[in-house]
């Protein structure tokens, strides 16, 4: 799960995107004109090779709040998708 406590600072996001994995799950957060996007896709691909079909994204506001936002639906997509994930990891 993400720490929001030890996650790249919101500043981070002014100047790129920031991409991690999880068991399967892999994730990125970019900022982008409407806000704070969030995007969650199963392994084995970068985000630019997953097909759009399978990334799941949310918007939230570009502020520290809305960082803590989107690392809380992050961890969330991680528990509820966990079957998604795992077969994911076998490949």
């Amino acid at each position: 799960m993400l720490d929001k406590e030890t996650f790249v600072p919101i500043q981070f996001f002014k100047k790129e995107a920031y991409t991690g994995s999880m068991n399967g799950m892999r994730y990125r957060i970019k900022k982008e004109e409407e806000g704070l996007e969030a995007a969650v896709y199963p392994q084995p691909f970068c985000y630019e090779a997953t097909p759009d079909e399978k990334k799941i994204k949310a918007v939230f506001p570009f502020s520290v709040e809305g960082r803590e936002q989107a690392i809380n639906w992050i961890n969330e997509q991680y528990v509820e998708k966990q079957d998604l994930w795992a077969v994911a990891d076998r490949k």
